[in-house]
């Protein structure tokens, strides 16, 4: 587990020297003083009570629902709005955490909301696709968000953990990547060009990027087909999130299987080349981006001489009686890929239920909402999360594994006239679910309006969240990281840890 303390020295005003230099370092960041000062006055909180938890969780599974699921289908239901508000499935159904009742569309993760905490109270004033915003420490929102490779961006939450722990090993690399992302790398299959930034270095560098996995094979023929529509063109295409057939699998992106005619002794002895050639190389000053290709290098090297990875993501080593029960879709098998990642030795995986082929896909559901909620979205999630949990029980590692299941909002509360009925995105409210690692069991947290529209108690932000996932994972998240030209950043600019959340 991580252990990294913050260190604060305060002047005479009570302000830190740490908060007096991120005053004058973070404009380009869009934070001014008086947004530290604000984020400072709602950090204030009894650290004692929560010193048990810190630390705790050794590993985090990231599961990340690309287009936001509708809150009022899954973990805020209101039966009692009007259809136009509930829709088609609006009652609910009773589940393990007494007197709270969940979507009707997620029967078996009913079952084992006793081991989880629900967050319903989620909001911020963006209602857009800001992945960064829910996935790093950037406390708002600007002007430059649509660059993956934009250096001045806020590290990924999974890139900073990768970062400390190479900042423990004093530089050396770890026997299996601290920072695997899958199924494919970001928003890569949506037809038509697409730049997403959120789960990469950042200012950080390229060097710590997530290790990205690759899909190879196709969707099922029995899979429900998917009708989408935009700019006047209408596609009909099947998506493996609702089903793959039997051949399909996962495999590295950065380290394909070599040509035959590259032999793993000649990458040996290629390997003893470069170290000749690195002897020469270190007296010179080497730039950030030398040490990111270094680092890349050596990981790719790494990748390619050692099994232990790709076995670990080689799910037809699982017996069929467990892929069945995470489902047969590449959700499905994707959990089960984070599950091995972690046993093999991982600490922060992530899955992403990513867009597919068309703009409007995965949980973006602005039309034929009830239709793929019903048929689709929530039958792969209803199977593959309750056996993730589960089986991270049974084998002695949900107690020190984190399973954090996030998106970026909610849904409007009122349906609008789409086909099918459509949605479209809501930041003022919506859900999350959590589990293990020092998470609490059996606990509901926040509350909305009677339409799910807006928080009517104790409202969370997405650095809330962020916040509390490194002080599970032994980070103190008002440590300072460097950004290129040495600036101090927060590792969580505006959010502090939540003791709700906690066991």
């Amino acid at each position: 587990m991580f252990r990294i303390l913050g260190s604060q020295k305060r002047l005479c005003d009570g302000v830190s020297r740490r908060e007096l230099l991120l005053g004058g370092s973070l404009s380009l960041g869009g934070i001014t003083l008086a947004d530290l000062y604000q984020a400072r006055s709602i950090q204030a909180q009894d650290n004692a009570e929560r010193k048990s938890t810190f630390g705790k969780a050794k590993s985090c599974i990231l599961l990340y629902l690309w287009g936001s699921p509708s809150q009022l289908e899954t973990f805020d239901v209101k039966p009692d709005a009007p259809i136009e508000i509930r829709g088609e499935f609006g009652g609910g159904i009773a589940s393990a955490i007494p007197g709270y009742r969940v979507g009707e569309l997620l029967p078996n993760t009913a079952g084992i909301l006793d081991k989880t905490t629900i967050v319903r109270s989620l909001t911020h004033p963006y209602p857009l696709h800001g992945i960064e915003l829910a996935l790093t420490g950037i406390p708002k929102l600007g002007q430059r968000f649509s660059d993956p490779h934009d250096m001045r961006s806020w590290p990924f939450i999974g890139s900073v953990v990768d970062y400390i722990q190479q900042q423990q090993s004093n530089g050396s690399l770890p026997d299996v990547p601290q920072n695997i992302a899958m199924p494919w790398p970001f928003s890569s299959r949506r037809t038509g060009e697409v730049l997403r930034s959120g789960p990469y270095g950042g200012f950080l560098g390229p060097a710590f990027d997530p290790i990205w996995t690759e899909f190879k094979g196709s969707a099922s023929s029995r899979s429900a087909k998917v009708t989408a529509s935009f700019g006047g063109v209408t596609k009909t295409y099947r998506d493996p999130y609702g089903g793959i057939e039997p051949d399909s699998r996962l495999v590295l992106a950065a380290a394909e299987q070599p040509s035959a005619e590259i032999r793993i002794d000649r990458l040996k002895n290629r390997s003893e080349l470069l170290k000749q050639f690195d002897k020469g190389r270190e007296q010179l000053n080497r730039t950030p981006i030398a040490k990111s290709f270094d680092r890349y290098q050596q990981m790719a090297h790494s990748l390619l001489t050692s099994p232990r990875i790709s076995n670990a993501i080689d799910v037809s080593r699982e017996p069929k009686t467990v892929r069945e029960k995470y489902g047969e879709n590449l959700f499905g098998h994707s959990c089960i890929a984070a599950r091995r990642l972690i046993e093999a030795g991982s600490t922060f995986v992530t899955v992403f239920w990513d867009e597919y082929e068309s703009v409007n896909s995965a949980w973006d559901t602005h039309e034929d909402h009830f239709n793929r909620m019903k048929n689709q979205l929530c039958p792969s999630f209803d199977h593959a999360y309750p056996a993730l949990l589960n089986d991270l029980e049974a084998r002695g590692l949900l107690d020190e594994t984190l399973v954090v299941c996030i998106s970026e909002h909610g849904r409007t509360p009122r349906i609008d006239d789409s086909p099918g009925g459509g949605r479209n995105h809501w930041s003022r409210a919506y859900s999350a679910i959590f589990a293990g690692g020092g998470f609490a069991r059996g606990r509901v947290v926040g509350k909305t309006d009677a339409i799910a529209g807006d928080v009517a108690d104790n409202p969370f932000s997405p650095n809330d969240i962020l916040a509390t996932v490194y002080h599970l994972l032994g980070i103190d998240h008002e440590m300072l990281l460097h950004d290129r030209l040495n600036r101090p950043f927060p590792i969580v600019a505006a959010g502090k840890v939540r003791e709700e959340l906690l066991a």
